[in-house]
Formats: C-alpha cells, structure tokens, sequence
C-alpha cells in the first residue's frame, strides 16, 4: 500500500469505529470525509476498503415471495411525486431488557424521505395514532395520501375522522403484502439494522429517547443513497426552495378550521 495512504487510512478508521457510522458502507464513509473538508475520490476509498477487509456482512437472501402484490395502491404502481404528496407508516416492535414489548410508530414521507414521527409506546391504540396524526397535519401540513397496511389501528373511526376532517385520502396495499408499503418497511429495516439491533433498552423514557435523537440523526446527518447522499432535511429544503412540494392552506386557515370544527362539536355536546 503507497504511504500516502496512511494518513487517509487513519482518518477512514475514526470514521469506522463511531457508533453512528458502524453500518456505512464506503461510498457513505466518503460522503462523510467531503463534509469534514477531505475530499476523496470514492474509488481511492474502495480500494482502502477491499484491502483492509473492512466490508459489511451480506445479507441472507430471502426466499421469494408467493403474491405479486401488484395492487393500484402498491409504492411501485402508485408512487409519490412531490413533497408531502404521499406519506407511509407503520409499526416496529422492539423489547425492553424486561421482555416487555414496546411498538414504534413510525411516519415518512416517501418523496423526501424524511422520518416525521417515531412514537415508541408500550401499546398504541387508534386514538393515539389520530393524536399523533392530527399533530402532524396542524405542524407540518397535510399529505393528499397516506399508505398504510390493513392494521386494525390504521383502519379505525378515529383515524378516519381525523383524515375525513383535514381531508387526507387512505391508501391500503392488499393483505400479506408488506413490500407494497416499500419506503416504509424499508426505514423500519434501516432501524433495526442501525439502532435497534445494537442497543439494550431499560425503560420507556429511555427508548423515546434514543430513538428520537436517532430519527433527527437520520433526517440531518445520515446520507441517503437514493438522494444522491443528501440528507432527507436536505432534500426537503431543496423542495420546497423549488417548489416541488404540495400547494397547501396556511396554517392560519388550518387552525381556524380545526377551532371552528372543534366549537362546533362541542356546542353540539352541550346542547
């Protein structure tokens, strides 16, 4: 190996051995060393990579699947087309160092991305979910669709009040056929692999925790593949300078919506 490499051998190895990058691979490893002024042909990179033997291991290939699951409401057939067109979530489950078992629910918006939610809750019922929703809907603004799989939670009254009122459309892919919700059930892959498999949970607060700063970590540092390793807020950022994103109501109309909605009923209550 040329000497001149040992210096940039050195650097590559810090990279390696933080916590945060332990599931990059070499051409996220070289996205990193430009951000911190070490710009580096990625095949110079490679090259370190393959003789020091520091590939990730493969994963095991799965057998294939028995459905097409070619359905109209699949991420392939029916993809999202610009910011906050097409949201996805869906449920992750992990275990304390109790056993005890604790759901993640996870929303993303598929055109950018972006994490906008990880709730971690022992048990998540219908009307958390609404709650979460409806939180996101007055904060960021509301998507036309949101995917989801045919989950009990995902079906409920409350939740579809809560989309009939700010006028989001349900997309449910067809049963037994996850890879429909693709972008989805790929950050929960990207969790389990990055974060939940290397971690030991005591308790709830705990896991809230980690797994929020881990989400920001994803959304304002990780360098994502299908972005041309932008960050997700990145790419955001680029769309609505751009103004690739949905045409909205001001959050000013939204609110007065919700408040008049929200009289209304409870008039309706007292009378």
């Amino acid at each position: 190996m040329p000497e001149r490499d040992d210096l940039l051998t050195s650097v590559v190895k810090v990279q390696i051995k933080k916590s945060r990058h332990r599931k990059y691979g070499y051409r996220r490893i070289c996205e990193i060393l430009c951000r911190i002024g070490l710009w580096v042909n990625h095949k110079r990179i490679y090259r370190l990579w393959h003789k020091k033997g520091w590939h990730l291991k493969r994963k095991l290939k799965r057998g294939k699947r028995k459905s097409t699951g070619a359905s109209e409401n699949a991420c392939d057939r029916k993809p999202s087309e610009y910011m906050d067109h097409i949201w996805s979530y869906d449920f992750v489950e992990e275990k304390l160092q109790n056993k005890r078992k604790v759901r993640v629910l996870n929303i993303v918006d598929e055109f950018t991305h972006e994490c906008l939610a990880s709730e971690a809750e022992r048990c998540f019922k219908s009307y958390a979910v609404a709650d979460v929703l409806r939180y996101l809907f007055m904060v960021r603004g509301c998507p036309e669709y949101i995917r989801s799989d045919n989950g009990s939670e995902f079906y409920s009254a409350a939740v579809k009040d809560v989309m009939d009122e700010f006028g989001v459309k349900p997309l449910f892919v067809k049963p037994a056929s996850p890879w429909e919700n693709g972008y989805v059930e790929s950050f929960n892959a990207r969790m389990r692999d990055e974060l939940l498999d290397g971690e030991i949970f005591l308790t709830l607060a705990e896991t809230k925790y980690v797994v929020d700063r881990w989400r920001m970590d994803y959304n304002h540092y990780r360098p994502h593949s299908s972005l041309s390793y932008m960050t997700p807020a990145a790419f955001a950022q680029l769309c609505i300078e751009t103004d690739c994103r949905r045409t909205k109501r001001s959050m000013m109309d939204m609110s007065i919506k919700y408040g008049v909605e929200r009289m209304g009923i409870l008039s309706q209550t007292l009378d």
